[in-house]
């Protein structure tokens, strides 16, 4: 037998730590080019509405091949709806006991309209209702963040219909903002507006009152 020299070990462990770390490099170059994309998306959608950016924009924001942006999210309107669900908190909002929803969906809506600047999300929605190229992505958002998180809490008869009466609350304060600006809201003592949302919510809420022929 032949003697072993000091070192000969050393050499295939330190090559196969070389490809561990060369296969390493490739997935955090991609999810940094996936952050950057999702943040570009995020502030042009925000800015211009989903008609107005271009799946261009959004790469040459990101510093990143038009390519890219194709390979990683399909297409302009997968990438509008990725956004959608990154910025989304709503959902925990509406999660806890139901007999505090209301007070936490009134809590949520006054902490949007005092927001400065106004949230991303909020940009984005309001630039980008009413487009019909993102109406089925709005329709699955509002659907599975907001609609059916509320059914979900919900006791009694005709919890979709009162889940979306809630529903039109809070997606409402879209048009609000985009006429009449926030200034007179924020004016108002938050407290008070709290409260009054709350009455609103816990009406919208509540089960029906079957009237006695």
């Amino acid at each position: 037998m032949g003697m072993r020299v000091e070192g000969e070990r050393t050499a295939p462990s330190a090559a196969h730590g070389t490809r561990r770390a060369a296969d390493r490099r490739p997935k955090r170059d991609r999810e940094a080019t996936e952050r950057r994309i999702l943040d570009a998306a995020r502030d042009l959608f925000g800015e211009h509405g989903y008609d107005g950016v271009t799946v261009r924009m959004i790469a040459a924001q990101a510093e990143a091949n038009v390519a890219l942006v194709n390979r990683y999210f399909g297409s302009k309107a997968a990438l509008f709806e990725e956004v959608l669900t990154g910025e989304s908190v709503i959902r925990g909002v509406i999660a806890g006991d139901p007999a505090g929803l209301p007070r936490r969906l009134a809590e949520h809506f006054v902490r949007q309209i005092d927001q400065r600047p106004t949230t991303a999300m909020s940009r984005i929605l309001d630039r980008s209702a009413g487009q019909p190229e993102v109406k089925e992505i709005l329709l699955h958002y509002l659907e599975d963040r907001i609609v059916q998180p509320i059914i979900a809490q919900l006791d009694g008869p005709d919890a979709r219909a009162r889940a979306l009466l809630a529903s039109t609350i809070i997606m409402g304060g879209g048009p609000v903002r985009r006429l009449f600006g926030l200034t007179d809201l924020r004016a108002a003592d938050p407290a008070e507006v709290t409260d009054r949302l709350t009455a609103m919510f816990t009406a919208a809420l509540a089960p029906p009152v079957r009237r006695e022929m």
